[in-house]
């Protein structure tokens, strides 16, 4: 059984991993800088995850646990939680971990579409294929992160940090707060979507 400090030992290299993944890829994160951070041996790093690829795979199942506490919350209240430090991590780890073509990541990419079209069968989003708006929603909010390099150099203040992410949130927010084609636009639009479907 683990002892207390044991515990406090395993989420210190967990943290430590988590951001050191983030800002380095997997390959560019070495055990001796993991353990380095969590002010650790690299021999309790291994006694505590076996491997950088056991260290990854507690990661990413801490991650998803975490995001799928935090879409439970959303679906169940529809309200935003509060925008903290841990969640700005959270989202960058993942969108890294789906970067680095985790199994993990992949998985809990396909898990919040899932909560997505359970979130949708409590709205009145009007969609014929609940599925594919969850998922292509999804890619889209994430691709904010994966270009979180261009979109820091266009706005001139990093999206990775307090100031510039709460910009492109709020830029995010205004754009889902309204329609951005017309009732007729999106009829045109959607016809002519069936029409080529018909013809292939």
């Amino acid at each position: 059984m683990s002892s207390d400090s044991d515990l406090t030992a395993r989420a210190r290299i967990r943290d430590a991993a988590i951001a050191l993944f983030t800002e380095r890829g997997i390959a560019g994160a070495t055990i001796r800088d993991i353990a380095q951070a969590a002010g650790v041996s690299s021999g309790l790093l291994r006694h505590h995850f076996g491997s950088k690829e056991g260290l990854r795979d507690a990661c990413d199942e801490w991650a998803m646990g975490r995001i799928t506490q935090l879409q439970m919350q959303f679906t169940d209240s529809h309200t935003l939680g509060p925008i903290t430090p841990d969640v700005m991590a959270l989202q960058q780890y993942l969108v890294r971990s789906l970067m680095d073509g985790s199994a993990r990541g992949s998985a809990m990419f396909a898990q919040a579409v899932t909560h997505g079209e359970r979130w949708l069968a409590t709205t009145h989003v009007e969609t014929s294929d609940p599925r594919a708006y969850a998922a292509v929603l999804g890619a889209m909010k994430m691709g904010m992160f994966l270009m979180s390099d261009q979109l820091s150099a266009v706005l001139g203040e990093d999206v990775r940090e307090l100031p510039g992410y709460l910009r492109m949130i709020r830029a995010s927010v205004e754009i889902f707060a309204q329609p951005l084609l017309t009732p007729e636009q999106t009829d045109q639009a959607l016809k002519a979507l069936d029409r080529f479907g018909g013809e292939l």
